[in-house]
């Protein structure tokens, strides 16, 4: 489900606001997008987006950065906005850390049989992302690039 890419990310700008900042919490994260569809449903009438839609990117954002926060490293990175109000709207973000190693998807039990704790973040994020890409920072690091649909 998600492609290594070598190249750095490429800064696109959408259609709706642009936000780039390093969120210290996942609540950071849910509140960017939160406030970055809420901003561009108001300039664009057509950019609505039904509570399921919304609670899906917030969900992604939220399972990004914790997934920086445990297992890369902490967060050097975040951008969000919404792109293609019109046609297949959707809300693009970026997290970047500080760790090469590609997030994995880790069974529900272990080898006992017993049920782990966590896990199931990236398997959440590639599901209900339409487009997943991992690419490695000339920097150090990596950046995870989603674009998740608003309708």
């Amino acid at each position: 489900m998600s492609e290594r890419d070598t190249t750095p990310p490429v800064e696109e700008h959408g259609t709706g606001p642009h936000r780039h900042h390093r969120p210290c919490r996942p609540a950071d994260a849910r509140e960017a997008v939160e406030h970055a569809v809420t901003a561009c449903a108001g300039l664009h009438d057509a950019a609505t987006c039904d509570a399921g839609a919304l609670s899906d990117a917030v969900l992604v954002a939220s399972e990004l950065t914790t997934n920086a926060i445990l297992h890369g490293g902490g967060v050097t990175d975040f951008r969000v906005d919404v792109v293609g109000p019109r046609v297949r709207p959707g809300v693009r973000l970026s997290v970047c850390d500080r760790s090469h190693d590609l997030p994995v998807a880790v069974p529900p039990t272990d080898d006992r049989g017993r049920r782990r704790l966590g896990g199931r973040g990236w398997p959440i994020v590639c599901r209900l992302s339409r487009e997943v890409r991992v690419a490695d920072l000339p920097s150090g690091g990596k950046c995870i690039t989603v674009v998740v649909p608003l309708s």
